[in-house]
């Protein structure tokens, strides 16, 4: 990956933008997705890792959830796209979000794949502590694992390294981001009103089915609030969603963006 802007970034592809933004511990969650044909083949696919993740520098201090659109939308400047299709995973579907309120001429469509709740400030954080805890003891790894199981399933070390190689041990490397900033951050930020108002391009949720329940409330509650907005669930499917199986979640996402062309 080449560094643009401070950022590691991979461009692949021609066609109209796309704009991947990964979630929390994984940099390289999207690289099976780039990779998939219906998307490689007909979009230039803009991948990169966000501030504190991978390739890039290490955090250095606090930064916001407004912060990292603003990281998205320099990254667009830079290359000289105005106007992109934006999809974002988990953490980085709330990005996505961030940058289609602060600056909507920027972004055409939205993909979001598995976003928290969104339409509010989070709820039940609290069942988080104990991996805070751990974290704080020292035990970054094992603090990841915690949360990745509880998020991705038990399974979740294979199946990332199937797809990403050294997935895991990148996601444990950056644990500092996760629980000093990432966690802590997500709490207080919610679409308010003022900010969902200034969301008005097309919208794709796209849920696991067997995923944790708690996804399938973000999707009720954005529904409520962006009932326009369209929807896939795919079958056997959790959080890890493009790392358990690119295909299956290519296709609606490929589908969609042609419906919606620039």
């Amino acid at each position: 990956m080449d560094k643009i802007g401070g950022l590691a970034c991979d461009i692949g592809g021609n066609g109209e933008p796309v704009l991947l933004i990964h979630g929390s511990h994984v940099a390289d969650a999207f690289l099976p997705l780039a990779k998939e044909p219906t998307i490689a083949d007909a979009y230039r696919v803009i991948r990169y890792h966000r501030r504190g993740f991978a390739g890039n520098d290490r955090h250095s201090g606090p930064f916001g959830i407004e912060d990292q659109g603003r990281d998205a939308l320099t990254l667009l400047h830079t290359l000289g796209v105005d106007c992109a299709h934006v999809v974002g995973h988990s953490y980085g579907a709330v990005i996505a979000l961030e940058l289609a309120s602060a600056e909507p001429s920027v972004v055409h469509s939205l993909v979001l794949l598995e976003p928290p709740v969104t339409t509010q400030p989070l709820e039940g954080a609290e069942a988080f502590e104990p991996l805070m805890t751990m974290y704080e003891s020292g035990d970054a790894k094992g603090a990841v694992d915690a949360f990745m199981t509880f998020v991705c399933g038990p399974d979740w070390r294979a199946e990332v390294a199937r797809v990403v190689p050294g997935g895991p041990e990148q996601a444990e490397a950056d644990a500092a981001t996760f629980f000093e900033v990432e966690m802590p951050g997500l709490g207080p930020w919610a679409l308010v009103p003022n900010k969902a108002s200034r969301v008005t391009q097309p919208a794709l949720f796209v849920l696991g089915s067997d995923s944790d329940p708690m996804f399938g409330s973000a999707q009720q509650a954005f529904l409520k609030a962006f009932p326009d907005a369209e929807i896939a669930t795919l079958a056997g499917l959790n959080h890890l969603l493009q790392m358990r199986d690119s295909l299956k979640v290519a296709e609606p996402v490929a589908a969609f963006l042609r419906r919606h062309p620039m």
